[in-house]
């Protein structure tokens, strides 16, 4: 088939990116024709809360064009017309916030205009954690110009059901990260960072967010028999959300001596240390749908430790890859204190077995069966 991904690519960073260059990866791998149509500007500096949208990286090794602003109409003209003239089979665009409807609405509309081309959506959520007026609406306009869903969590497959009844889903979870490095021995990953080769070391990964929850993990570590302990929290991730406010937090529970913490951009070829140093990964959510920090943990064998949220609890069976807490301090605390006090070698075979379950063929499976 020719298939068009459109949406986020180099040179922006982050799990958009790793998504839709990966599953780009795996068409061309099973021989499809494959281009990803990108941004020339995904946000407007004023709306993006990190440092920077751009990573450091050279081009991977796929056909990336960049032809689309999402706040100028002009380039949803182009982009449409550029589809519709190239004519691909397939068009497979992620979508996770309303901000990006009018963008993929407009350019979808326009492309599929007197074409057979067919229009499959990957949903991470078509209800956002953080809503915002017309947010409905938005994602209403985007859901029209889609002939198709993949959701990756049963959650947005029910939240899918209020802008649409009648067109084809397919749940189908997030794949296994298999792009961010490989495992190495616990010891090694924390000389590199600088911890204490022999200590107790759970992680908080990825982006950070009010809905994230760490502000509930760092309650955890205040809790008296997490403090009283040598269990030690990494947290490994940007702020986008205020960082004043955290570092209040962590003063007035007066646990700095218990964190760890790399609070800039990790780039993709250091994301391996802080997997490979923890002895879990936790998830504290307050909201979710599904996580890709979950399918790195997978990726890299971890067990897990997640809310009971969204879909979480859907790829993380409690008891059998981890354990699933409520959304609550004491709740958090206790199911750290039992990893480290359970036999959780048990764990490595379920984890081992998910990795197949959650595989990239797998995802390209669900995609094309849904189209025909």
């Amino acid at each position: 088939m020719k298939v068009c991904i459109l949406g986020t690519a180099w040179p922006y960073r982050g799990g958009l990116t790793a998504m839709n260059e990966r599953l780009a990866k795996e068409f061309v791998d099973q021989g499809h024709e494959v281009e990803i149509v990108t941004f020339t500007m995904q946000y407007p500096s004023i709306f993006f809360p990190g440092k920077s949208q751009f990573d450091d990286r050279s081009q991977p090794d796929l056909k990336i064009k960049r032809m689309l602003s999402s706040v100028n109409p002009l380039t949803w003209i182009r982009v449409g017309n550029y589809l519709r003239t190239s004519s691909p089979d397939l068009i497979i665009v992620k979508y996770w916030i309303p901000f990006m409807a009018p963008a993929f609405g407009t350019v979808l509309r326009r492309a599929k205009k007197n074409t057979s081309i067919k229009v499959v959506s990957i949903l991470d959520n078509i209800i956002p954690h953080e809503k915002r007026p017309f947010d409905f609406s938005l994602s209403n306009y985007f859901v029209k110009s889609v002939d198709g869903f993949i959701t990756l969590s049963k959650s947005v497959l029910q939240d899918l059901e209020q802008f649409d009844m009648l067109k084809p889903r397919k749940f189908s979870p997030h794949p296994v990260y298999d792009s961010f490095g490989s495992i190495e021995a616990k010891q090694d990953a924390r000389r590199r960072l600088g911890l204490d080769p022999g200590g107790k070391f759970i992680l908080f990964f990825g982006f950070i967010r009010d809905y994230k929850g760490l502000d509930l993990l760092l309650k955890a570590m205040a809790e008296a028999k997490v403090r009283d302990s040598d269990i030690r929290l990494i947290v490994a991730g940007e702020y986008y959300s205020n960082q004043e406010e955290y570092h209040s937090l962590i003063e007035s529970l007066k646990i700095e001596d218990k964190l760890d913490l790399f609070t800039s951009f990790i780039p993709d070829n250091e994301i391996a240390h802080y997997f490979n140093a923890a002895d879990c990964v936790v998830q504290p959510y307050k909201t979710a749908t599904q996580s890709g920090v979950t399918q790195i943990a997978y990726h890299f064998e971890k067990p897990m430790i997640v809310t009971n949220v969204g879909g979480l609890p859907e790829i993380v069976p409690d008891g059998e890859v981890g354990y699933v807490c409520e959304v609550d301090p004491a709740s958090i605390a206790s199911s750290i204190l039992e990893f480290y006090e359970d036999d959780v070698d048990r764990f490595s075979s379920n984890i081992k077995a998910k990795q197949k379950e959650y595989s990239w063929g797998t995802m390209l499976e669900n995609v094309l069966s849904l189209v025909e």
